[in-house]
């Protein structure tokens, strides 16, 4: 993998006309570490976040121990970088023949239900392969409700009763058993580990079994940019969630209890920028070589506002408009599908034009676990940047501009 120390640098020198993904190793080590300093129990990477090589091999350098695993293919992907390490299997749906692969070739011993058949599976894989139910445990799922970007209660999780059903299942039939939620990705509002701990300590009580552990899942949410002409977000940062978290944790009795995070987006978001070219400007709209089905659903959603830097061609003799000015444009993704435009502009310099690049920060949660092969485009270049995309006294935003002078 060639390094540069920039993403301006690697424009510059390779000139590519394939997106390149810029790959900021010690970014992602930093974010993990202060991660797991900040939380009062075991960190589990969510793999689904962003599952490539370099990403788990970098954590678990940086300390990562321990894996949140949906699906055989990340079982094999954590398994081939770091041997040692846990694998936590905590899709909460799964395929009979995936349990059985999970408990009988990886051996895993720590999964998760919501539903009284998910059980089922996992006892007749357990009496098929002749394992002391006390030798695992099993997460009960339960439902939250809060504000966050992405919700994900919609999909998984036990009503409040439910769970005190399959807890006291679970624990009849000899497994050690938890408690788990997941309040969504990118959550908004600080509160809302505090409404997910009260209904876990609603459920405990009810069940009245031994728990073993609580896992209060994701949802931690990174640092984007913002629309200049939207409101700027009030979100908590991370330091903010943590002290709210730590102090919830302990007014609602579970501090004694081993505690697990399944971190994703907080940690790799920054340790990505992607470096795309403009295939063409038409007046105010830009067609560049990436767009939603490869690297920016995200910006497609509208959940996020991804920062952007223009990187300008000096083979640009001539331009037009004033490079001082910053105004926004309508993006247009590669592929034929007309649905291929991203819902949020980029606010960039009025000069922008065919031929030259954009850096685009922030881009390592999900952009590569969702980039699909749609048209035959397949972004899949790297490069490692030494600098990290925020650093240095180039202005911070949803749109800023590097300048030609080095």
């Amino acid at each position: 993998m060639q390094r540069f120390n920039t993403a301006r640098e690697a424009a510059l020198s390779l000139r590519p006309d394939d997106p390149v993904y810029c790959f900021h190793p010690s970014v992602l080590k930093a974010d993990a570490r202060q991660f797991m300093e900040m939380f009062p129990g075991r960190t589990a990477y969510a793999v689904k976040t962003n599952g490539e090589e370099l990403v788990l091999r970098a954590l678990a350098e940086a300390g990562i121990e321990v894996f949140d695993v949906a699906s055989p293919a990340e079982f094999k992907a954590v398994r081939n970088v770091a041997p040692n390490a846990e694998m936590l299997y905590m899709h909460p749906i799964k395929a009979q023949s995936d349990i059985r692969l999970a408990l009988e070739t990886y051996g895993i011993r720590v999964t998760v239900v919501d539903h009284e058949d998910e059980i089922n599976k996992i006892n007749k894989i357990v009496r098929a392969l002749d394992i002391d139910p006390g030798a695992m445990t099993v997460f009960v799922r339960i439902q939250t409700k809060g504000h966050a970007a992405y919700e994900l209660s919609k999909k998984f999780g036990a009503g409040a009763a439910h769970a005190v059903e399959l807890l006291q299942r679970l624990h009849r039939t000899g497994y050690k058993v938890g408690i788990c939620f997941h309040v969504g990705s990118q959550i908004e509002d600080p509160e809302t580990y505090e409404r997910a701990l009260a209904s876990a300590d609603w459920v405990r009580n009810r069940a009245a079994v031994p728990l073993v552990g609580l896992d209060v899942g994701g949802g931690f949410p990174a640092e984007y940019g913002h629309d200049p002409n939207r409101k700027t977000p009030d979100l908590p940062s991370l330091g903010q969630i943590m002290s709210r978290l730590r102090g919830d944790i302990d007014e609602w009795g579970f501090s004694d209890l081993p505690l697990v995070a399944e971190p994703g987006r907080v940690i790799v978001a920054r340790a990505f920028s992607l470096i795309v070219r403009v295939l063409l400007r038409k007046g105010k709209r830009l067609y560049i070589n990436d767009g939603i089905w490869a690297s920016l659903s995200d910006s497609w959603t509208g959940k996020i506002t991804l920062p952007a830097r223009f990187i300008p061609d000096p083979a640009i003799r001539q331009r037009n408009g004033d490079e001082n000015k910053i105004v926004p444009f309508k993006v247009c993704g590669a592929t034929c599908d007309s649905v291929d435009i991203l819902s949020r502009p980029f606010w960039l310099p009025e000069t922008v034009d065919t031929g030259d690049w954009i850096e685009i920060g922030h881009i390592g949660a999900y952009s590569l676990s969702l980039r699909t092969r749609f048209n035959g485009f397949y972004p899949d270049t790297f490069v490692e940047v030494t600098t990290p995309f925020d650093e240095g006294d180039t202005p911070q935003g949803f749109a800023s501009l590097e300048t030609m002078a080095d």
